[in-house]
């Protein structure tokens, strides 16, 4: 198998693919394309940046089209749920660009915005929903969305989605949607007793491994700089200012943190912004635009940012402070050296780290 042809999607879809600029499948779409077109259930674990939404949101798509239903008003015929509202605004954009000439509709719902225009959007029923798990269970309270048509649930990022933060509310939501479901799980990375746990979810489930599982990015040069706390933003503005045309993610622990150090780093001349739990949707949004287009060349973020977001072009991330989980460092090194290549991750480890 070479192209995506030869994976079982209709031409319509191959067309929607050739337009999106894929041209070969990643390993991860290779082999769970064909599983998830059949029906199977499927925990898949790949990198970060190898292309895991196109993995589940293709073969998601072309099963809708084979089967013709309309939504029902306030129902959804889809659920995929993701950590961030980053992610999922990031995966809601994939599935609208695969779907723009088929009459499916894709609608997304987070936090930090006005609840009700998504009520209004919810009314008409969707054939793919994608929220973050505590906007959405807001909605099912308000009697705004009804989840038991959903015959699909995908989670993208599982291992943090079975995590303390969110699995009370994930045994909610999947005692909502269709008994009769497939079921998918997507992630870089997964625990042994996470992935126990998502067996509880799964029924049969295919496992596709592209490579061990927490293994980082492959063409990311990683190094370490040993130093005293106080000494850390000084070396990263050197660091910094030594690199004018790279782009930069830089992460902290703490929200108050990342302000600060932010502060820092724009007092010091450097065109850097930040997103963390404080800031607005609209202003995390800005951020990441900004970046991209390169009115900012450095954004300071809390591990809000270590999974999901694809900003092309990202050459250099720095851990200011290191995570407390060794999966949290896998995902934040995988935002530099996405879709083949290469990134700087350099750590910045003070003694007590």
């Amino acid at each position: 198998m070479t192209d995506f042809q030869s994976l079982g999607l209709s031409d319509g879809l191959l067309t929607a693919v050739a337009e999106n600029g894929y041209d070969v499948p990643t390993p991860i779409q290779k082999m769970a394309i064909p599983l998830i077109l059949e029906g199977r259930d499927l925990m898949g674990l790949a990198q970060t940046g190898t292309g895991k939404t196109a993995a589940f949101g293709l073969p998601l798509v072309e099963r809708l089209l084979a089967d013709s239903r309309s939504p029902r008003p306030k129902g959804t015929r889809a659920l995929i749920l993701a950590p961030t509202r980053e992610l999922v605004n990031q995966i809601a954009k994939n599935l609208i660009s695969f779907v723009k000439k088929t009459p499916l509709r894709v609608t997304s719902v987070v936090g930090g915005v006005s609840i009700n225009g998504q009520i209004k959007r919810l009314a008409k029923g969707t054939d793919i929903l994608v929220a973050t798990p505590g906007r959405l269970l807001d909605l099912v309270d308000r009697d705004a969305v009804d989840l038991k048509t959903a015959s699909y649930l995908v989670l993208d990022e599982a291992d943090q989605m079975l995590d303390l933060g969110f699995i009370h509310a994930l045994r909610r939501i999947s005692g909502l949607v269709a008994k009769e479901r497939q079921t998918l799980f997507f992630s870089a990375t997964m625990p042994k007793q996470i992935s126990e746990l998502a067996q509880s979810y799964l029924t049969d489930p295919e496992r596709v491994e592209v490579s061990p599982a927490g293994k980082t990015a492959d063409k990311v040069t990683q190094s370490v700089h040993f130093m005293d706390q106080k000494a850390k933003s000084d070396f990263l503005v050197r660091q910094l200012q030594d690199k004018p045309e790279g782009m930069s993610l830089v992460f902290c622990r703490t929200k108050h943190g990342a302000e600060r150090l932010m502060r820092k780093l724009a007092q010091s001349g450097l065109a850097a912004g930040s997103i963390h739990g404080n800031k607005s949707q609209n202003q995390r949004d800005r951020a990441i635009k900004d970046l991209k287009d390169g009115t900012l060349k450095v954004l300071v973020a809390t591990d809000v940012a270590a999974r999901g977001i694809d900003i092309p072009g990202v050459s250099h991330v720095y851990n200011f402070e290191l995570p407390e989980v060794p999966e949290a460092y896998v995902h934040r090194i995988g935002r530099t050296a996405r879709a083949g290549a290469n990134g700087d991750a350099i750590a910045i480890c003070a003694p007590e780290e």
